[in-house]
C-alpha cells in the first residue's frame, strides 16, 4: 500500500469526514425546516431552496466516491442520445446489486447536473435515517412500505406532486425491490416459476406496479425512461466502507434511453414490458461477464468540481471550531473530560458504522426468508 493509500484507511481521516458530514449534514437539515414557511407562500421558491440543500449534502457521498477514493465510471449509451441526459426529465430503472449501486447512480446525477432534484422510490425505514433520510422529506422523495395495498394511494399522490416540479430530475426505481443475494434469488426465482414467467440469471423478478404507476403518472412530463445496467470489472465488490477507506473501484454502466411512448399505458401491459426489460438486462448482464464489455460506445463524462468545493466549503467552515474544541478538552487535565471525549468518539465512531451499515447487502429487507417466501408478489 502507498502512503496516500495508508493514510486514506486511517481512522482519523475517517472522523473527519465523518464530523464534517453529520454536522452539515444536521445543520442542512435544520435550516430545511426552516424552509417550512415557504411552502405555502412560494412552494417553487421552497423547492429550489431544498435542493440546493440537498445538493450540499449529498455531493459529499459523491465526493467520496469521485475524487476520495478515485472510482471510475465509464458510460456505454447511444451517442444520439447522449446531448439528452441532465437536460430532460426521466425515470431510471437501475439494478441493485452492489452496496455502492445507489451511489454510482448519484455520480451520475451529479456528472449531469441535477444531483440536488434527483428523486427516488425508496422503502418508508430509510426516512427515519437521521440526516439523509431528513434531508430526503423535504425533496419529496416518495416513500413505500412494499405492501402495495397501503403504497399506492401515497405514491400516486406523492407523484402528482411532482408534475409541477421545477426544475429537471431523474426519478430512481430499483424494482427489484432489494439487493441481490443468492438466497433472494432463489426464493424470487421460485416466484417467477410458479408465475410462469422466464427465469433470470442476474436480476430479481421486478416487482412491477411501482413502475406502472410512475409512468402513468409522470407520462405527460418525463419524456424517457433510462434503462441503467451497472457492473464492476475484474469481479469488484464494491462497498461503502471501502470507498470511505479510499479503495478505487471501475464501474460500467450501459444507459438506454428508450422514449415513453414506447411503453405500454395499459398497466397489465406495462408489467409485460417491464419483465421483458429485466430478460434483456439480463442477457446484457451475461455479456458483460463474458466479454468486459456492455453494447454501444464507452465514454467517460468528466467529473465536476463542485462536489469537492462543497466539501472545502463546509470543512473549512467545521474543522477550525473543531480542533479548537479538542485543544482545549485535551488541555484541560481532567481525566473525566477526556473520558467523555473519548466515549464521544466511540458513539460517533459507532452512529457512522451504523448509518455505513444500513447499506449492506447482508443487512438488507427480509425478502429472501422463508417465512416472506409466499408474501413475494408484484
Amino acid at each position: 500500500m502507498d502512503l496516500a493509500g495508508l493514510l486514506k484507511s486511517q481512522f482519523l481521516c475517517h472522523l473527519v469526514f465523518c464530523y464534517v458530514f453529520i454536522a452539515s449534514g444536521l445543520i442542512v437539515n435544520a435550516v430545511q425546516l426552516c424552509t417550512l414557511v415557504l411552502w405555502p407562500v412560494n412552494k417553487q421558491l421552497f423547492r429550489k431552496i431544498n435542493s440546493r440543500l440537498c445538493y450540499c449534502v449529498s455531493s459529499q457521498l459523491v465526493m467520496l466516491l469521485d475524487w476520495w477514493s478515485g472510482t471510475e465510471c465509464t458510460i456505454y449509451t447511444d451517442p444520439k442520445a447522449y446531448p439528452n441526459y441532465g437536460k430532460e426529465n426521466a425515470i431510471v430503472v437501475l439494478n441493485h446489486k452492489f452496496e455502492i449501486d445507489f451511489l454510482c447512480g448519484w455520480s451520475l446525477a451529479e456528472r449531469f447536473g441535477i444531483l440536488g432534484t434527483s428523486k427516488v422510490l425508496a422503502k418508508k425505514e430509510l426516512a427515519y435515517v437521521p440526516i439523509i433520510g431528513w434531508m430526503w422529506y423535504f425533496v419529496e422523495m416518495i416513500f413505500c412500505t412494499r405492501k402495495w395495498e397501503q403504497d399506492r394511494q401515497t405514491v400516486a399522490q406523492s407523484l402528482l406532486h411532482l408534475r409541477d416540479y421545477p426544475e429537471k430530475y431523474l426519478f430512481l426505481i430499483h424494482c427489484e425491490g432489494t439487493r441481490f443475494t443468492e438466497k433472494k434469488h432463489q426464493i424470487s426465482m421460485q416466484v417467477a416459476h410458479a408465475k410462469g414467467l422466464p427465469s433470470l440469471k442476474h436480476h430479481l423478478l421486478p416487482r412491477t406496479k411501482g413502475f406502472a404507476i410512475t409512468v402513468r403518472y409522470l407520462r405527460d412530463v418525463v419524456p424517457a425512461v433510462y434503462d441503467c445496467t451497472l457492473n464492476f470489472r475484474n469481479n469488484e465488490n464494491p462497498t461503502l466502507l471501502g470507498v470511505l477507506n479510499g479503495k478505487k473501484y471501475h464501474a460500467d454502466l450501459y444507459v438506454r434511453r428508450i422514449p415513453m411512448e414506447d411503453i405500454p399505458e395499459d398497466e397489465e401491459q406495462c408489467s409485460a414490458w417491464l419483465h421483458n426489460l429485466y430478460r434483456e438486462k439480463d442477457a446484457f448482464q451475461e455479456e458483460y461477464y463474458r466479454t468486459g464489455l456492455f453494447p454501444d460506445t464507452p465514454c467517460v463524462t468528466p467529473r465536476r468540481p463542485w462536489a469537492v468545493l462543497n466539501w472545502l466549503f463546509w470543512a473549512s467552515l467545521l474543522l477550525y471550531p473543531f480542533f479548537q474544541f479538542l485543544v482545549s478538552m485535551v488541555s484541560s487535565g481532567s481525566s473525566v473530560t477526556l473520558a467523555s471525549l473519548i466515549l464521544v468518539f466511540c458513539m460517533a465512531s459507532m452512529g457512522v458504522r451504523w448509518m455505513i451499515g444500513v447499506t449492506e447487502i447482508d443487512k438488507g429487507s427480509a425478502y429472501g426468508n422463508i417465512d416472506n417466501k409466499q408474501k413475494h408478489s408484484d
